[in-house]
């Protein structure tokens, strides 16, 4: 069975589990768009442009995803100041950490725990059962108003969830400093001005 026959039959398998098709992009990070086409387009069709990670040897892992959060916590004060990280400027450091559901809050867990910092959770609009579809904070964990936020999560695909959660963390009082994912399929440098630190870029040539 290829790669491509293997997608397919996993999302179907995610679709007949009750997974909407945003909850199977995140599953299998990859986008929206792609995930509709697996799920519909007929095998020998234009596949769409896009990429799959799986990073399952790692996620499933808890001591091999503790040492990657920190991984990508470390990146982040080392690429963002030329300063040590106990000389670094106040406004770097996070109060609160916000993960992105669903693969973005175990790694937000950890990072919170190290920084000794709060911690949300943000379900994206992607993943929302209204009419029209909204992203919202959880009730559950802590609220963002007045708080430095960094934004976690595992890939970004097309930008466009972490687009909403900038969004929505200004709207509602929050300062987004800093988005720190493991893989960035776009190569973004920064969404609406906060800056993006990944672990690694993906380039498809064609």
């Amino acid at each position: 069975m290829s790669s491509l026959d293997e997608l397919i039959q996993r999302a179907r398998t995610l679709l007949a589990d009750g997974h909407s098709p945003g909850q199977i992009a995140d599953e299998l990070s990859l986008s929206v768009e792609t995930v509709t086409w697996l799920l519909t387009q007929q095998k020998g069709g234009a596949t769409p442009k896009d990429v799959g990670i799986d990073w399952t040897a790692v996620s499933s892992k808890g001591p091999l995803l503790d040492e990657l959060a920190m991984m990508m916590l470390k990146h982040y004060y080392s690429a963002a100041s030329t300063e040590p990280r106990g000389d670094a400027q106040p406004e770097m450091f996070p109060t609160t950490v916000v993960g992105i559901a669903i693969s973005g809050i175990p790694i937000a867990t950890l990072i919170a725990v190290a920084e000794d910092v709060a911690l949300a959770v943000y379900y994206p609009a992607k993943q929302s059962t209204r009419d029209p579809p909204v992203g919202l904070i959880s009730g559950n964990f802590a609220q963002i108003s007045g708080e430095r936020c960094v934004i976690v999560d595992d890939v970004i695909t097309s930008g466009t969830t972490m687009h909403e959660v900038v969004r929505y963390v200004r709207k509602h009082g929050g300062n987004p400093i800093a988005v720190l994912v493991i893989f960035d399929k776009r190569g973004i440098r920064d969404i609406d001005g906060v800056p993006v630190y990944s672990l690694f870029r993906i380039s498809r040539i064609d």
